[in-house]
């Protein structure tokens, strides 16, 4: 009979020693799985089957939709409109252009739900400008940083469908989707308010005020973007069609808006856009595959109901083991991605805040935004990467000027940690419209 403490030992330490020498982790979460598995003498056949059945879900047919869909928005045309609405919202404020920079990345992360997808798409525009303007290349770069995490927080982000398939599935899209909007909104305003104090204290420059004229026009050209959030939140909520054919529509909608409307790329262009997006469909579907085995394993071991006695045993008080979580949660964040720690991390925490009164779509809000911070700070934060490559600075000085941003944001994190209906009040309220 194998000894559990034993598996437990070689589950968590493969996993350990292999993610410390740098190996990809859908293999490190692979290879931890197989070794435990003949451990406890279960056949590979076995392993397989769980991957397979990790992927073979219809919920999970919109994340492929969604990253196609955003791909196609990102190169379509879209971020220049939405940084052109932005300016016409906010550009007339003193650091207008890092404002602007925020608002868009709110805007586009409605469209994407790709932190990495914001940094890139809006940074790529907005970091040179900015430091053409006289703005410094590290507040730059932070501010682009810190703002693209809205992402994956405002709908539709395909991290909320993680969450729900690695939550048993019996967490609603639809209500993780509307956990998210006030949380997103919040932070960005938070930031907002960080980058007003910073450009008035260095005297950053004001952009001009647009005419009326000039506002309706960039408002009816960002509109038809916009339009793509509006049909895959709207149509989940008021039930039209599930999050996966929103999905679907989403594409075909971009589709049609890119090439046929704004045609400001060619339709040859189509077949590069699918093999990037190809690219990461794949890396994505092997990361939930062998998420799935490794999750399947945890419970097996009984690992979460370990945690939940662990945590409670510290304390018993519901603020001290939620501080607890949080601090754990940043911390895993700093040395790992943000996909693979919410498949790994909710099985094992979410019986522990369902045991502490606290809802699902709440903790999935609280656990997402913990992680999104994690995407901009080092060493493995990959939207921090994407900004230093854009502006072409060390990593150290884009953290250094992170940091007002940083405590923003966990400023924000206890908000909803804390504050249940910033993230249950739209639920709640979408719940009661359709009784």
């Amino acid at each position: 009979m194998p000894d559990m403490s034993i598996a437990i030992a070689i589950m968590l330490g493969s996993f350990i020693i292999l993610l410390m020498l740098r190996m990809p982790i859908s293999f490190t979460l692979g290879i931890s799985s197989a070794l435990t598995a003949l451990y406890l003498n279960i056949p590979l056949a076995t392993v397989f089957q769980r991957m397979v059945s990790g992927v073979q879900s219809f919920s999970l047919l919109a994340i492929p939709f969604f990253i196609l869909a955003g791909e196609i928005m990102g190169q379509g045309g879209i971020s220049r409109r939405l940084i052109a609405l932005a300016n016409a919202c906010v550009g007339w404020m003193r650091g207008g252009l890092a404002q602007v920079n925020i608002l868009a990345s709110m805007f586009f992360g409605g469209i994407s739900g790709s932190a990495v997808a914001d940094t890139s798409s809006i940074g790529s525009i907005l970091i040179p400008m900015m430091t053409d303007s006289g703005y410094d290349k590290d507040f730059s770069v932070a501010v682009t940083v810190t703002s693209s995490c809205q992402g994956v927080m405002i709908p539709p982000s395909h991290n909320m469908i993680l969450f729900a398939m690695a939550a048993g599935g019996g967490v609603s899209i639809g209500q993780l989707f509307m956990g998210g909007l006030i949380p997103g909104i919040i932070l960005g305003i938070a930031l907002m308010i960080m980058t007003a104090i910073i450009a008035r204290k260095r005297n950053y420059p004001k952009g001009r005020v647009l005419s009326v004229k000039e506002i309706w026009k960039v408002t009816k050209d960002a509109l038809l973007g916009l339009m793509t959030c509006i049909i895959i939140v709207g149509g989940v909520i008021f039930g039209c069609f599930t999050a996966t054919e929103s999905a679907a529509v989403a594409v075909v909608y971009a589709f049609i808006i890119t090439f046929f409307v704004y045609r400001e790329i060619p339709l040859r262009q189509f077949g590069n856009i699918l093999r990037k997006s190809l690219r990461t469909i794949a890396m994505v579907m092997a990361l939930i595959a062998t998420a799935s085995m490794f999750g399947w394993l945890l419970a097996y071991l009984k690992i979460p109901a370990m945690v939940t006695t662990a945590l409670l045993g510290i304390s018993t008080n519901k603020i001290v083991i939620l501080l607890l979580i949080n601090v754990m949660c940043l911390i895993l964040g700093c040395i790992m991605d943000m996909g693979p720690l919410i498949l790994i991390l909710t099985p094992i925490l979410l019986p522990v805040a369902t045991q502490l009164g606290m809802e699902p779509v709440q903790f999935g809000a609280m656990l997402i935004l913990n992680l999104a911070i994690g995407l901009c700070t080092p060493p493995v934060g990959a939207a921090l990467f994407a900004g230093c490559s854009i502006g072409r600075i060390k990593i150290e000085h884009a953290t250094k000027a992170c940091l007002p941003f940083y405590a923003m944001m966990i400023l924000v994190l206890m908000l909803v940690t804390f504050v249940q209906p910033i993230s249950m009040f739209v639920p709640h309220l979408m719940a009661a419209m359709g009784n």
